[in-house]
């Protein structure tokens, strides 16, 4: 068995030590000095940099894919929100429109009723125009206990539109005198012209021309373009001097023995909102 020398291990560690160090210093010294890595150690680093891409890149492209479709998201809800808006700015500003046309044929109605001084009278409103009689009848929200009668004249807008014809007690149908009922629109009316009055009755529409027709006149006064149509009263259904319209034009009728005149009523037939009924002369 062999003796232990504690000696030669000594001296063997210290060898050893010696020589670690030297290479560390050396290593160090050369990594200063040198200006490229070792081969080993850029092929390592590089290979490492590979497998660091090739890990991540799923997690990378992912997260992009997260927060584009959340980029789409954010864009399509407010442009939801944008349409949303565009709507409703729509809406207010039709609502303002119809709102300024209501006050504007209600204006037009006050300054009716405003001419209307000497006439007893009742203000009502349209509640029902059906589509397929648009020209011919309306229903107002006034009937007889509001004193409204068969025969009374209606003023819409600026001048006469017709008259009552059935009477319920809390409505009433009103005939327009666009109507096609031959029978609607016989006004006795009285044409103002500048030398002297003529008077004649309002027999139809003309729906092609937009314009009323007066036959059956009497008189020799020479009606113009522009003299002031109204009723006369001779009729006894419905009282004097309601305007309605203007006169267009005058002619001979197809057998030359009558004068036709083409009047341009105050009011907008189709547009009617609100009505005004005279009852009688104030003071009847």
């Amino acid at each position: 068995m062999k003796k232990f020398n504690p000696s030669k291990n000594l001296i063997i560690t210290l060898l050893l030590a010696i020589l670690v160090v030297a290479i560390v210093s050396l290593s160090s010294a050369h990594r200063d000095k040198a200006t490229k890595s070792v081969w080993i150690q850029s092929w390592a680093n590089d290979s490492l940099a590979v497998v660091d891409r090739t890990i991540t890149a799923p997690f990378v492209w992912a997260r992009k894919t997260t927060q584009n479709i959340n980029d789409l998201m954010n864009t399509y809800q407010e442009n939801q929100q944008l349409k949303k808006k565009i709507d409703e700015y729509a809406q207010l500003t039709q609502n303002s429109k119809d709102q300024q046309e209501e006050i504007k044929n209600l204006q037009a109605q006050l300054e009716l009723n405003a001419t209307l001084t000497s006439f007893e009278k009742v203000s009502a409103n349209v509640v029902t125009r059906s589509p397929d009689s648009w020209q011919e009848l309306l229903v107002i929200d006034r009937g007889a206990k509001d004193g409204i009668k068969k025969n009374m004249a209606v003023m819409g807008n600026k001048g006469l539109i017709g008259r009552v014809i059935e009477v319920d007690q809390h409505t009433s149908k009103v005939e327009l005198l666009t109507s096609k009922n031959q029978n609607s629109n016989h006004f006795p009316v009285k044409i103002t012209s500048k030398n002297g009055n003529s008077y004649g009755l309002l027999k139809e529409y003309d729906a092609q021309k937009k314009a009323l027709v007066v036959t059956e006149l009497t008189g020799e006064a020479t009606i113009a373009a522009g003299d002031v149509v109204q009723t006369s009263g001779l009729g006894g259904n419905s009282p004097a001097d309601l305007v309605i319209g203007t006169v267009a034009k005058s002619k001979p009728d197809r057998f030359g023995l009558d004068r036709q005149v083409y009047l341009t009523p105050y009011a907008n037939m189709y547009d009617i909102p609100a009505v005004t009924v005279i009852k009688r002369l104030a003071g009847e």
